[in-house]
């Protein structure tokens, strides 16, 4: 697989990504020299570690943005042919322990939004994986509002961990910003705090965008007709 070293600015962040817009999937993984799959069923994450590696994000899968010496992170986003997204936006994986003194200025939620390079993805029923095709970047940070209503979000959320409410943490709470379980079954536990202090197992989760709320990002910086 060919390597590329991190952008240095997001100017140079910004123009790798303007060259492979237009590429399909498997253009571009012909130019990397590696497979694409038939489908994502057993290959989660495909997507996004191919554009990670195609922009030369350096970060991982550690808690940080994807490329670190900017402080930008990668989301790539399914897009329908009306421009609407397909479905939420994973953010990063919501703490279960060693949250209490957490800010939402601290969070890791705040550090991974705060510069987002979006990539859209144009898929649809008839458009296998390989055909997908890559869209326009955009470098986008949230303007007072949306971050107000994130910073709003986040703090309800995290109350209700801190109080060791699991229980009642469901996808409904949230205007712009949702937990959803995190794990590829119910028998995948991790450890969390309960409403005692005492330790439990409960299971991952983590914090995603609303539909809702990228598809207003589109519709502003793309122009698209709702």
């Amino acid at each position: 697989m060919n390597k590329f070293p991190p952008p240095r600015t997001e100017t140079e962040l910004l123009q790798r990504a303007w060259s492979i817009a237009g590429l399909t999937l498997d253009e571009l993984a012909n130019r990397l020299q590696i497979r694409t799959p038939e489908k994502l069923l057993h290959h989660k994450g495909w997507i996004g570690e191919t554009l990670e590696t195609a922009l030369g994000a350096t970060a991982g899968s550690r808690p940080e943005p994807d490329f670190q010496s900017i402080g930008v992170e990668l989301k790539t986003i399914p897009v329908l042919k009306n421009g609407r997204p397909k479905e939420s936006t994973h953010v990063c994986t919501m703490p279960l322990t060693d949250h209490t003194g957490l800010t939402w200025e601290t969070s890791l939620v705040r550090q991974k939004l705060s510069r987002v390079l979006w990539v859209p993805i144009l898929i649809g029923n008839n458009i296998p994986l390989s055909g997908r095709l890559i869209g326009a970047p955009l470098l986008w940070s949230p303007h007072e509002d949306e971050e107000s209503l994130l910073k709003s979000d986040w703090e309800e959320l995290m109350e209700l961990a801190n109080l060791g409410e699991h229980d009642q943490i469901n996808a409904h709470l949230g205007e712009v910003l949702q937990i959803r379980p995190k794990a590829a079954n119910s028998l995948a536990l991790t450890e969390g705090v309960g409403k005692e202090g005492d330790r439990i197992r409960t299971l991952p989760r983590g914090f995603y965008l609303r539909t809702s709320f990228t598809a207003s990002i589109l519709q502003q910086h793309y122009h698209i007709v709702a």
